[in-house]
């Protein structure tokens, strides 16, 4: 099961970035919100922007990996989204302007995202016509 091993690695990177969020509130003295502490903000976001992807990714990962795709196929798809998520974290985490760490990594989800479904909706037309 190669999606694990990417949905283990997905949850350890959240709960870094939860960490950074509750490191940042304890610094800002902010209990709820973000106080208007723009460093606050960015962690807040750029934890909010993983959970907003992350999960559909993986489910797809999943879907693609148990319709029997090739593993090196799964592998490449959630190498893509892990790094992807990496390089965004990195690049919204240290400015909420464009960097290419938060551009490339957006496009690399997306990529990952839009191409998983073009794959399981080719893989299920069939079955729809029955």
């Amino acid at each position: 099961m190669v999606t694990g091993y990417y949905a283990g690695a997905c949850a350890l990177f959240m709960l870094s970035l939860a960490w950074r969020v509750v490191s940042e509130r304890r610094r800002a003295k902010v209990g709820l919100g973000d106080g208007g502490d723009e460093a606050l903000q960015r962690a807040i976001r750029v934890h909010a922007n993983f959970l907003e992807y992350v999960p559909l990714a993986l489910v797809l990962l999943l879907i693609y990996e148990m319709s029997g795709a090739k593993t090196a196929y799964v592998n490449a798809f959630g190498l893509l989204l892990l790094l992807s998520r990496v390089m965004h974290a990195a690049g919204l985490g240290r400015s909420a302007g464009y960097s290419r760490g938060r551009y490339l990594g957006t496009l690399g989800t997306w990529i990952a995202i839009a191409a998983l479904s073009v794959l399981l909706m080719l893989e299920g037309f069939p079955a729809i016509l029955k």
